[in-house]
């Protein structure tokens, strides 16, 4: 049980050193935290909307953290380092916080429900859930949810492409709880999928249409004189060109006999008028 119980602890210690760090960064807008151990110590990733109040003039706010991190929660040699979130709007802590403090500003759950359900899918994000939990309009708890797009509850999408930010807002009434999910437009649904396929599809069978058409388009052609077998294609064939060679002698010897007779009958006649006269 010794090593179960240190997974427990060293994972206790990691939650706890998430909310120290919301709570401190929390004007500076906090986004996500990833903590990894390194051969040297430990390396705190701290993603913010605002990184300059977290360093602060000079490193000196940040200076205090590394040390608070380290004498509180243990950790050695640990290395903070600050990054600016790319669209505040697909971050899925950051929306939390803003609708946990609108609510305690006095904005109306609709309308802070539905305004950052607009804001969230305005940002290019595929879906997108807001639950807003506790004694909203009365002493009664109750619960509110307001969703657009595609939404997963369950299974490896879920796991994969689906980010989930938690808050608390505190109001007269008591505490409302507020937990915003996020779908990354970079998510790829198995419809999404499909429809790419069948894209392919039709793609591969356009050209293959356009080749039988061609097909057709020349088969219904007239069809053309063969052209003239030149002399070299004559010497190419040398049995056929024999049988043109004998072809042709047996012509020319057919015509000279036919002159001779001729030549012959018409001296004939010219004998026989010589003789009456």
């Amino acid at each position: 049980m010794a090593n179960e119980r240190k997974i427990v602890e060293e994972k206790i210690r990691r939650i706890l050193l998430k909310e120290y760090l919301m709570a401190r960064t929390r004007r500076a807008g906090f986004g996500g935290l990833d903590i990894q151990r390194t051969p040297m110590g430990y390396r705190v990733t701290l993603v913010t909307e605002r990184p300059g109040l977290v360093i602060g003039r000079k490193g000196a706010t940040i200076k205090e953290l590394t040390r608070a991190v380290e004498a509180k929660f243990g950790f050695e040699n640990p290395q903070i380092e600050v990054q600016e979130v790319e669209n505040a709007s697909l971050n899925s802590q950051i929306m939390a916080e803003k609708l946990a403090s609108a609510l305690e500003r006095g904005w109306h759950f609709r309308r802070a429900g539905h305004s950052t359900v607009r804001r969230i899918m305005g940002a290019g994000a595929k879906g997108c859930l807001v639950v807003i939990s506790g004694k909203i309009t009365g002493q009664r708890h109750r619960m509110e949810k307001f969703k657009a797009g595609h939404i997963k509850f369950c299974g490896e999408p879920k796991q994969l492409w689906m980010r989930e930010g938690f808050a608390v807002a505190k109001v007269k009434l008591g505490v409302i709880g507020v937990k915003v999910q996020i779908m990354d437009p970079r998510a790829r649904l198995p419809d999404e999928i499909e429809i790419v396929d069948k894209e392919l599809e039709t793609e591969v069978e356009e050209p293959a249409a356009e080749e039988a058409a061609e097909v057709k388009e020349v088969s219904g052609a007239k069809a053309e004189p063969a052209p003239v077998e030149k002399a070299s294609e004559a010497k190419a064939r040398p049995e056929e060109a024999k049988d043109e060679a004998e072809t042709k002698e047996v012509k020319n010897g057919t015509a000279e006999n036919e002159r001779d007779k001729g030549n012959e009958q018409r001296g004939e006649t010219e004998e026989a008028e010589r003789t009456q006269e």
